[in-house]
C-alpha cells in the first residue's frame, strides 16, 4: 500500500503537536509495511529528499517567490508548489492508493490532488479555527481558514479525528456525517529516562530549583488557547501553601512578551521561568524531575503534551476540556480541574504538590495507559484499517462502473 501524506509540520519544521503526530504516524506506518510519501514545504533549508532511518519518503518542496509573504497568501502559493511536487511523484512512483492530508494548511493542494490523480482523500483535522477562536470569527483570516476546513472534510472521503470531542466539533461545525468521521487518538513514544544516574538528574533539577523547591513544569505554543495566564495567575495562590514552589513554563509563540509583563506584574519574576522554545531532549529532560506537568488549556483537540508528561511518569493536572478530558481521568491518571477557573487549577497543583504518594500512584496508572492504549504500534494498525477500507471501497465502486464511464465517475466522486 503507497500513501501520499501533505503536511505543512514535518522535522526539522516542528511548530506544534501535528507535527509530532505526522512524524511519528508516519514512522510507525513505514514499520509495518505501509510505504508512507511525505510531501512537505520545506521551511528550514533541510535535505529535498530524505528516507529516514524508518523508511519514510519525505519530500521536501521549496518556498517559491512570492510577492506577499503574509501567511496566507504564503501558505496559498506553497499548496501550489506541494500540488506540482506531488503530481510529479504520482508519475514517478506510478500512482498512490490514497491521499492523506493534515488540517487546512495544506487543503488546496490535497483537494486538487484527489481530482488530477484521480486518487480518495483522507483528511485528518487536528484542531478547527472556531474552536481556536472560542466560537468567534471575526477577522478575514479567520474565516478564509475556516472555509478551507469545511471544503476539506466535505471533499474528503473519510475524516480522521483525534479525539470524540474534536469528532463531535467536526460534525457540528462542517456539517460532515458522523459515520464519515473515524475517531483515532494521539500517541506516544515511551523513552528511557534521559538520565545516566540520580545524581546527573539532581544536578539538572538544580538549574531550575533547589533540592527542597516543589518544581512545577508547562511546555506548549505561548497562545490565548493553552490558557498559561491562567497558570501565571494562580501561582501566588499555590505560593500561600509553598512558599518557594517554582514553574517552568517553556514554549514561544505571539502571547509570549504579554505572559512575562504578567508575571512580572504580579511580581512572580523569581518564581516563573519562561525558557522559550527547547528541544524535544530538554522538555523530557523537565518531565522527568518535575514534580507537576500542567496543562490549563482553554481549548485543546487532544492533548499530546498530556500523554508525553504521563509517559515520562510526570503527575499532570489538566484542565477538564477537550481531549483532555478523554485522556486524563480524575484521581485515576491525574487530576482535572474546571477550565478557564484559577482557584480550581491552584487546587489541582496544590493536591498534586501536598500528596506525593497519591500523586506518584496516578502517574504509575496513567504511564500503564499510555504504554497500552496510546501505543503508535496500535495506532498505525488502525490508521492501516482505515486506509485498506477506502482502498477496497474504492476498488468496488471502480468495478461497478462500466469501463466507459469509469475515468469520470472515480474523478467525481473520489
Amino acid at each position: 500500500m503507497r500513501i501520499l501524506m501533505l503536511s505543512w509540520e514535518y522535522p526539522p519544521h516542528l511548530i506544534g503537536g501535528l507535527g509530532r503526530h505526522v512524524t511519528d504516524l508516519t514512522d510507525a506506518l513505514a514499520q509495518i509495511g505501509v510505504e508512507v510519501h511525505v510531501v512537505t514545504p520545506n521551511l528550514h533549508h533541510a535535505d529535498s529528499y530524505e528516507l529516514t532511518a524508518q523508511g519514510v519518503h519525505v519530500h521536501r518542496v521549496a518556498v517559491p517567490p512570492v510577492a506577499d509573504r503574509t501567511f496566507f497568501p504564503l501558505t496559498q502559493e506553497l499548496n501550489g508548489a506541494l500540488r506540482h511536487a506531488a503530481l510529479d511523484l504520482h508519475r514517478h512512483v506510478g500512482g498512490f492508493d490514497l491521499i492523506h492530508a493534515h488540517d487546512w494548511l495544506v487543503a488546496s493542494a490535497a483537494m486538487t490532488l484527489k481530482h488530477f490523480c484521480h486518487t480518495p482523500l483522507l483528511a485528518t483535522i487536528h484542531a478547527t479555527e472556531r474552536g481556536r477562536q472560542q466560537g468567534h470569527l471575526t477577522t478575514d483570516l479567520s474565516f478564509q481558514i475556516d472555509r478551507l476546513e469545511r471544503l476539506l472534510t466535505s471533499e474528503a472521503l473519510r475524516v480522521i479525528a483525534c479525539s470524540h470531542f474534536m469528532a463531535h466539533e467536526i460534525h457540528a461545525a462542517f456539517d460532515t456525517l458522523r459515520e464519515k468521521i473515524d475517531v483515532v487518538p494521539n500517541g506516544v513514544v515511551i523513552r528511557p529516562s534521559p538520565f545516566n544516574s540520580d545524581a546527573e538528574r539532581l544536578a539538572f533539577r538544580r538549574r531550575f530549583a533547589r533540592d527542597d523547591q516543589p518544581l512545577v513544569f508547562s511546555v506548549g505554543r505561548i497562545v490565548y488557547e493553552k490558557g498559561f495566564h491562567l497558570l501565571v495567575d494562580a501561582w501566588p495562590q499555590v505560593l500561600a501553601q509553598f512558599p518557594q514552589a517554582r514553574v517552568v513554563i517553556a514554549g514561544a509563540g505571539v502571547c509570549l512578551d504579554t505572559l512575562q509583563e504578567r508575571a512580572s506584574s504580579a511580581g512572580l519574576t523569581d518564581f516563573i521561568l519562561f525558557t522559550g522554545r527547547i528541544s524535544d531532549e530538554e522538555r523530557d529532560r523537565l518531565y522527568h524531575v518535575s514534580d507537576a506537568a500542567v496543562f490549563p488549556s482553554l481549548y485543546e483537540p487532544f492533548g499530546i503534551v498530556a500523554l508525553e508528561a504521563m509517559a515520562a511518569k510526570c503527575p499532570v493536572v489538566v484542565a477538564h476540556t477537550g481531549g483532555l478530558a478523554e485522556v486524563v481521568r480524575l484521581h485515576e491518571t491525574g487530576l482535572t480541574v474546571y477550565p478557564n477557573n484559577v482557584n480550581s487549577l491552584a487546587w489541582g497543583i496544590q493536591h498534586t504538590l501536598a500528596h506525593p504518594e497519591w500523586s506518584q500512584q496516578r502517574a504509575a496508572n496513567a504511564f500503564h495507559e499510555v504504554s497500552t492504549r496510546y501505543s503508535w504500534h496500535v495506532i498505525a494498525h488502525t490508521t492501516k484499517n482505515i486506509y485498506e477500507r477506502v482502498r477496497d471501497e474504492r476498488r468496488h465502486a471502480q468495478h461497478e462502473t462500466h469501463p466507459v464511464a469509469a475515468p469520470h465517475f472515480v474523478g467525481a466522486y473520489w
